[in-house]
């Protein structure tokens, strides 16, 4: 059974920070894209970043760039969204995602395999 688990969300100052950790388990993905999802309310799923593999091409949208950072650990099989510099407009649930590969452009169009349950991140004014 695949799963990924998240951890870190949370209420937060404007300004501040937080860390999302999302831990697979049921398989490796360290040759596969990871990365991260939101939806903010009333508005559509939007992709956030991504790593194509463990040591590969990252992928930012560019509402987040020079603040988010995506990191992963093969060894944990581990992947991480380092979110530093919060607005208000980065209030959403956030959703891991693992698997498959990205096109040859990017990640931005990219969906995994498998999804995470989401986790709730607000940021307060």
């Amino acid at each position: 059974q695949v799963q990924l688990v998240e951890s870190g969300g949370g209420l937060v100052q404007a300004g501040g920070s937080l860390n999302l950790s999302c831990v697979a388990s049921g398989r490796t993905f360290k040759s596969y894209a990871m990365g991260w999802f939101r939806q903010a309310p009333g508005k559509e799923r939007e992709f956030v970043a991504a790593q194509a593999w463990n040591g590969g091409a990252i992928f930012y949208t560019d509402s987040v760039k020079a603040r988010f950072t995506i990191s992963r650990d093969s060894a944990k099989n581990t992947v991480y969204l380092q979110m530093n510099s919060l607005k208000p407009e980065d209030t959403a649930v956030y959703y891991c995602s693992a698997g498959g590969y990205c096109p040859g452009y990017g990640c931005y169009t990219w969906q995994g395999d498998y999804w995470g349950q989401g986790t709730q991140v607000t940021v307060s004014s």
